[in-house]
């Protein structure tokens, strides 16, 4: 299916179809005519010799220094050549090609000022599967993404360096064999492609999609645990969460139920304790508070994705042109610093009842270490050192990058949202909480075997496909490659979709 793109309704869900399923797009009909006529005012401007910031102008602390009509036929060239300016190893390319489609959306509004050859060839290039090689380093999400956006642009000009049919290849090739035609750059093209938060804002879309999937597997790994602890299930119960508003929080509480349902402990038929721990009982709270912060974070992200994020602005209708800081990264970065801090809180709760379930002291008659043969045998006790030591890597991360504003040229550019700091912590955070998550589910999936009753529906189809990938520890092994078969499931998603198709969607 074709996704048009028309400068508004574009969802993370199209991101990642786009960026990752290799989705092709296409400019609705009233976009190319909003592009034309937004350049054909400019080329009016251009001609009267208007002063315009990026066109006739430098930028930064050269904005004051005007341009002959020479000079500013020349200057994208360098402009696109001095941003470029990144450092280390390659962005995935599923992160360059949401930031591709990212800035296709935003000239389809008509204000950005560049010829329709330079949108139709970003176009062209992610339908052909043509990536730009690009420096994750280098952003500090003000002024946009320039480094990396800059290096997009460098194929523009068929240059810089690309992807093709799964080889780097020199961008002039790339485009060559996959038959497109640089358009070069004039006047205004080159500010026209890098002058947004295009780059942190397809990484954010990415993320805030994955850790959706990520937040509904950790209620499936709660109930698991709660299941094999005996929990009292009473405070799962939706009167609780009605009454206090939280949408998450009923989410939550709704998915937990859903999973546990067709089970001797919903029914009533195992023995529990009046109140648990907070780790037990409270998790739709906990859960629900990071499907809430995720929520929010996501209309930030897809308000982004559907703006104007350029400078300076073109209104045709009004035959205006406007300068501001529509680049800024910050309404992106601070909610995203929040969705970051979200997992972590969620994966320390995981690892609280991975803990209970090792703990004979609290596990309900669980085997210490969920081992047969304490003494001889150690079970699960150094599965919780791993979660413990990704868990502090974590909360390293979760310091918020949003405040972290270095001044740059010249102290032109003194705030800056280093927005693509959080965009790059916040998958950090989720690779660890992938891992986290899987010894929660690995040490559920233990324990249950341990309990003779009757499982919910969901948990005994989460169990049984945990067991397609790591056997019961009967003895101890080294439990390194379990660790890693299961952060990998949970990355998969296999367990989520399999749930699924038994209970219904956990949402």
């Amino acid at each position: 299916m074709t996704i048009i793109i028309k400068g508004a309704g574009l969802t993370i869900e199209d991101v990642v179809n786009v960026a990752r399923k290799n989705e092709k797009i296409q400019l609705h009909p009233d976009a190319i005519e909003r592009i034309k006529a937004c350049r054909t005012m400019l080329e009016k401007k251009m001609a009267a010799h208007e002063i315009m910031y990026g066109v006739n102008t430098g930028i930064g602390e050269f904005s004051e220094i005007v341009l002959n009509d020479d000079q500013a036929k020349e200057f994208q060239k360098y402009l696109i050549y001095n941003h470029a300016a990144g450092i280390g190893d390659p962005a995935p390319l599923e992160y360059v090609r949401g930031a591709m489609l990212g800035r296709v959306n935003v000239h389809a509004h008509g204000n950005s000022g560049c010829r329709l050859d330079i949108t139709q060839t970003l176009i062209e290039m992610l339908n052909k599967g043509v990536t730009p090689f690009v420096c994750q380093k280098g952003s500090v999400g003000a002024c946009g993404d320039l480094a990396p956006m800059a290096q997009i642009a460098l194929l523009i000009l068929g240059e810089g360096k690309a992807y093709y049919k799964d080889k780097l290849l020199d961008g002039k090739e790339a485009l060559q064999k996959a038959g497109i035609t640089p358009p070069g750059l004039l006047a205004r093209d080159g500010l026209a492609l890098i002058n947004g938060s295009n780059m942190l804002t397809a990484m954010s879309a990415i993320f805030l999609y994955d850790a959706n999937n990520w937040l509904k597997q950790a209620e499936i790994a709660a109930a698991m645990s709660l299941e094999a602890l005996k929990a009292n299930m009473k405070p799962y119960n939706i009167k609780i969460h009605e009454i206090r508003g939280f949408q998450g929080s009923i989410r939550s509480a709704k998915a937990i139920l859903k999973l546990i349902t067709g089970g001797d402990l919903i029914d009533g038929r195992i023995k529990c304790k009046v109140q648990d721990a907070y780790s037990m009982r409270s998790t739709p709270q906990v859960i629900g508070a990071a499907h809430d912060a995720l929520a929010y974070a996501r209309s930030q992200v897809e308000i982004e994705l559907n703006g104007v994020g350029d400078n300076p602005i073109f209104f045709p209708k009004e035959n205006l042109q406007l300068s501001g800081a529509n680049f800024q990264g910050s309404p992106v970065s601070l909610p995203m610093d929040m969705a970051g801090i979200a997992i972590t809180m969620v994966s320390v709760m995981s690892e609280r009842r991975m803990n209970r379930l090792n703990n004979p002291a609290l596990s309900a008659g669980l085997p210490a270490f969920l081992t047969k043969g304490a003494g001889m045998f150690s079970g699960l006790m150094l599965s919780q050192y791993t979660a413990d030591h990704l868990i502090v890597e974590q909360r390293i991360l979760s310091a918020p990058a949003s405040i972290q504003s270095i001044p740059a040229a010249a102290d032109q550019e003194d705030f800056v949202s280093m927005g693509m700091n959080t965009a790059i912590k916040n998958f950090q955070i989720l690779d660890n909480a992938y891992g986290i998550l899987g010894i929660e589910l690995m040490a559920a999936a233990q324990a249950l075997d341990f309990r003779e009753y009757k499982f919910g529906k969901g948990v005994t189809k989460a169990k049984e496909i945990i067991r397609k990938h790591v056997k019961f520890l009967d003895v101890d092994r080294p439990l390194y490659q379990d660790h890693t078969t299961m952060k990998e499931l949970v990355k998969s998603c296999e367990i989520l979709r399999e749930v699924e198709k038994t209970v219904g969607k956990l949402e």
